[in-house]
């Protein structure tokens, strides 16, 4: 079941989104957290620290899983989602590095290191609380529209809008063709999920999302089949969540 939450600007449902996770950690410090990036993670992440400063709680005991990492791309480039990691988060709250895991897009063999991630994942006894975005055509981490909805970790081609609206970050080098990221199935097997959008151009992607039924041409769709999931959106990007009959809602 899906709810959607909508705030006045995109500021406003980071931190909505970040109160969740910081209500989270209160209850259970072992946390299982699943994050991702993008620019609008970079908000929501700000979010994360100014709690962590503003009301003392701990990320020293939670166990985190990104969403997905370019393949080929170095943990020191500049566009590395490991460096993005640190400087947004990693840097600005008490996580325990030997906590934080990534598909490893560096891998020799990267079938294997998506299998493996899948086996760290269920190790740790599962992801209690998923972040997600979602791209301008619904993809949700790098699960690009044809995307299977029981697919688990995997290598995949990143579609060509994907790659175009990356290129300008990787100038003047070509930007990445390939991604390593959970599947949607490793996706819906969280125990919560919460979805992040803001600004007018997510939001064909955020009413797409929401249109049933489910189907593989919209990643985003496969949310539908979640007993919990959560929509953060800004005004601008909220577009066709009451003409679909959701109960959209603002926070107390």
């Amino acid at each position: 079941m899906i709810t959607v939450s909508v705030h006045p600007t995109a500021e406003e449902a980071c931190a909505t989104a970040a109160s969740e996770v910081i209500k989270g950690l209160r209850i259970r410090p072992e946390l299982v957290l699943g994050l991702a990036t993008g620019g609008t993670m970079r908000a929501f992440h700000a979010a994360l620290a100014r709690l962590h400063r503003s009301e003392g709680v701990s990320f020293a005991r939670a166990m985190i899983f990104n969403l997905d990492d370019h393949v080929g791309v170095p943990a020191d480039h500049p566009q590395s989602f490991r460096r993005f990691m640190r400087e947004t988060l990693f840097d600005l709250v008490d996580v325990d590095p030997a906590r934080c895991f990534m598909p490893d897009g560096m891998a020799q063999n990267l079938d294997a290191a998506a299998a493996a991630y899948d086996r760290q994942i269920s190790a740790a006894g599962g992801i209690d609380l998923q972040i997600l975005g979602i791209g301008r055509n619904a993809h949700i981490a790098y699960n690009e529209p044809g995307s299977a909805h029981d697919s688990r970790t995997q290598v995949v081609a990143l579609a060509a809008q994907t790659i175009k609206l990356a290129a300008r970050a990787f100038a003047p080098a070509a930007p990445p063709r390939r991604g390593l990221t959970m599947g949607i199935g490793t996706i819906l097997e969280a125990r919560r999920i919460i979805l992040i959008a803001g600004g007018a151009d997510k939001k064909q992607a955020v009413a797409r999302a929401l249109a049933p039924p489910p189907r593989t041409a919209c990643p985003a769709s496969a949310l539908q089949r979640h007993k919990d999931v959560l929509f953060c959106l800004d005004s601008a990007a909220s577009f066709g969540a009451d003409r679909l009959g959701f109960g959209a809602r603002m926070p107390m």
